[in-house]
């Protein structure tokens, strides 16, 4: 088995060869294999089987084509010679012009070490960046360099950037190698990325994002066909192994959930995907379980993000569907809008909180993310099968059981408040020397919040009591 992890600068690249255990159809799998947790349709392969002694098999060093002598910046800055060189043991210092940033650091060293090692490009399977440095707050640096693959096709690369300081690095490293030692690191998710400026937070000194509204569109539907695509591809291989020969479709999981950044979007997701089955179907099949949809056979995907007869049909044709598998999860975004990076597990609460552990026993739950940029996964969880009381399964229904009675309970407020909170979060953004304005006892009991910032930006933070 071949691996490859490679922290680089800010960068990390894993490659991947290993196979993971068959899937089975949820129609045909024991109950044993059902359980809850973040899986596809596959039981856990045996340890054995599993990636050993994962570790650095190559490193790539870039930096900058410039430096500054620190005896010449000593005497420039008029400071005490051996200052630098002495006191901090630094001959020499590099640095970036205006011409170079994050990004283009780690394009270079991504393209540099994949050029020197001759590894294919579509045989890459999660690529981690590790920094302390953003350019935007929202955009990852990762989705800047899926451009480097975008010849070879290769989109599904898991692994995104994680920002701390000087750990950035470290925590990459632990995630790669964690990946390729666990049964998660293939054959459980569809994935896609790309770089696309769809919604993005270029302006550090704002709280608020720079949005294509048409083109995010366009990105989440394209993600959306292609994890999907990738998803019930592993699974039909693997199903293949295991001798049976069937599409994997919607029918194989009892309920989907999806990002939501506005309800009316999932519903036209779940449309989506019912069209992606239409589409790899058999024309027999087509006739039979897609009425409505038969005019449309000889489309293609990418044609039909603003093809309004299409939504129109395919809407009509999944009504049933979304009622049955997805509707429930959307109360809490109806009730409170889009929770950005909550929102598919808002879905999943809602989920939840709008069925009986008995209801949910031994189901597949289907779950679309996605966040601009892009990255974007299908996954699935398995529901255990034991819904006894007492059981996890039905403490966890339990504990989100409350969520209607939890949003009833909130205060409304008319537009001339909510625009009055909102400029005050204007004024105070990036603001020192002060204590938020408002009453915490509107807040809901035990909820921590913002007492005061220092004039050295330090925050504190107190709770209203339970």
């Amino acid at each position: 088995m071949q691996r490859l992890l490679t922290p680089v600068r800010r960068v990390l690249q894993v490659k991947r060869v290993t196979q993971a255990a068959p899937l089975t159809p949820a129609r045909l799998r024991p109950a044993a294999h059902r359980r809850l947790s973040a899986v596809s349709a596959a039981p856990l392969p045996k340890t054995d089987t599993w990636p050993k002694d994962v570790g650095i098999l190559d490193l790539e060093v870039y930096f900058p084509a410039q430096y500054v002598d620190q005896t010449d910046l000593e005497k420039y800055n008029k400071v005490e010679a051996g200052k630098y060189t002495v006191g901090l043991g630094q001959t020499q210092m590099g640095f970036c012009s205006v011409q170079e940033d994050i990004n283009s650091l780690c394009l270079t060293v991504v393209q540099r070490l994949m050029e020197r090692t001759g590894v294919p490009w579509d045989a890459v399977g999660r690529l981690e960046v590790g920094t302390e440095t953003i350019i935007d707050k929202s955009k990852a640096v990762k989705t800047v360099l899926m451009e480097l693959f975008q010849d070879s096709g290769n989109t599904d690369i898991e692994g995104i950037d994680t920002t701390n300081a000087c750990y950035g690095g470290t925590a990459s490293l632990f995630n790669a190698a964690n990946w390729m030692e666990s049964s998660y690191w293939d054959g459980l998710r569809g994935t896609h990325m790309e770089n696309a400026y769809d919604f993005y937070k270029p302006n550090l000194a704002s709280e608020y994002p720079l949005v294509d509204g048409k083109l995010s569109i366009q990105c989440y539907l394209r993600a959306l066909d292609r994890c999907y695509a990738a998803y019930r591809r592993k699974i039909q291989s693997q199903w293949k192994q295991a001798g049976i020969n069937q599409p994997f479709t919607l029918d194989d999981v009892q309920y989907m959930i999806f990002h939501t950044p506005f309800c009316k979007m999932v519903q036209k997701s779940l449309a989506r995907l019912m069209f992606n089955d239409f589409l790899s179907s058999s024309s027999d099949a087509q006739n039979s379980l897609y009425k409505g949809l038969e005019a449309f056979r000889g489309l293609k995907l990418e044609d039909t993000y603003t093809n309004k007869d299409v939504d129109k049909a395919l809407l009509k044709a999944s009504l049933d569907m979304f009622h049955k598998k997805t509707k429930a999860s959307l109360y809490l975004s109806t009730h409170n809008g889009n929770m950005y990076t909550s929102s598919l597990y808002g879905c999943l609460a809602s989920l939840l909180a709008h069925h009986s552990a008995q209801e949910l026993a031994g189901s597949r739950i289907g779950a679309f993310s996605y966040g601009s940029g892009l990255a974007a996964s299908f996954f699935s969880f398995r529901v255990s099968q034991d819904a006894s009381p007492g059981s996890p399964l039905e403490k966890l229904v339990s504990s989100v059981s409350d969520l209607p009675k939890r949003l009833a309970s909130r205060k409304r407020m008319s537009p001339e408040e909510f625009t009055e909170v909102m400029n005050q979060r204007e004024q105070f953004y990036h603001k020192v020397n002060f204590s938020p304005p408002g009453d915490t006892n509107s807040l809901f009991p035990g909820t921590w919040y913002l007492e005061r910032v220092d004039d050295m930006h330090r925050r504190k933070y107190a709770r209203r009591p339970v």
